[in-house]
């Protein structure tokens, strides 16, 4: 138990260690978000798929408003800035809709 109280100890005072953690774990998240973006732009191909079954275009524009959408109101209930995080999803959608497209 010592050990760990003196663990909380070094890291409340060396600020660099801190900085150091903070880092570590930004760069696991920017990973998972890497995976996550891999995973949608795979679903994107599937759906490339399904749509040309169903005879759908790949080009949705009420379906990207949608996502656009829903992922401002996500950002406004957690405190995000909405204007950066619209941008992002665009961004995010036109990336599926190109992948899309490639496997159309």
């Amino acid at each position: 138990m010592i050990a760990v109280a003196d663990e909380v100890e070094r890291r409340v005072s060396d600020p660099l260690a801190e900085l150091a953690d903070c880092r570590t774990h930004i760069e696991e998240i920017d990973l998972k978000l890497v995976a996550l973006l891999a995973e949608r732009m795979a679903l994107g191909q599937k759906t490339a798929g399904l749509k040309r079954a169903a005879g759908l275009p790949i080009l949705d524009p009420r379906r990207e408003a949608e996502v656009i959408r829903r992922a401002v109101v996500a950002a406004r209930e957690k405190d995000l800035p909405t204007e950066p995080v619209r941008q992002i999803f665009w961004h995010i959608v036109g990336l599926s809709r190109r992948a899309q497209e490639e496997t159309a």
